[in-house]
């Protein structure tokens, strides 16, 4: 499994390779603990994994959570989506940046979210399952969200959006965010 540092701090990417091919397809280690550690992440601390399953167009984000926030470890099993990152920790080097990064059911790379990311994806493939470990109980009362669309964010999605929650569209902007960290961005 190899490491890649991503351009905002703190975000990691693991990547596996493949240990054995054949005739029936192949073999994966997903999770390696030892590589994990190396890297800085302990992947023994999450609590809960979810899936989940959308279609191609899909805008699932912006996503975060208040207090201690929580940490993610994702990775898509099924087809492809364009994974997209925004640092909202204040006093972060890089607050207020973004990354995107492709997460596929071919390479299998796994994204490292530390606790105070805001995060979404877009499904690129007709369908995509995509799989999430998290280091914390989920508490609906932390939940925080801004729009995917968002002008001060400037995520530029690769296709046209064809489903979106209500809960998404409804979501806050930047700016409200900032104003409730009591901060300003560093763009």
């Amino acid at each position: 499994m190899r490491i890649e540092r991503s351009r905002l701090d703190d975000v990691v990417c693991f990547l596996p390779e493949v240990r054995h091919a054949d005739e029936r397809g192949w073999f994966v280690r997903t999770l390696d603990v030892a590589v994990a550690e190396k890297a800085g992440v302990d992947v023994r601390r999450f609590l809960q994994d979810s899936q989940s399953r959308s279609r191609q167009g899909v805008v699932r984000g912006m996503h975060g959570r208040a207090g201690a926030g929580e940490a993610k470890l994702v990775r898509c099993a099924r087809g492809a989506v364009l994974d997209v990152l925004v640092d909202a920790r204040p006093g972060s080097r890089t607050f207020g940046r973004s990354a995107v990064f492709r997460l596929d059911d071919e390479e299998g790379r796994h994204l490292y979210v530390p606790p105070g990311f805001l995060h979404g994806f877009q499904v690129l493939t007709e369908w995509a399952d995509v799989c999430y470990r998290i280091d914390r109980e989920h508490d609906p009362a932390e939940d925080v969200a801004v729009r995917y669309d968002d002008p001060d964010l400037g995520i530029r999605w690769p296709a046209p959006v064809t489903v979106v929650s209500e809960r998404d569209a409804g979501a806050g902007s930047w700016r409200q965010l900032l104003r409730r960290l009591g901060t300003v961005p560093a763009r």
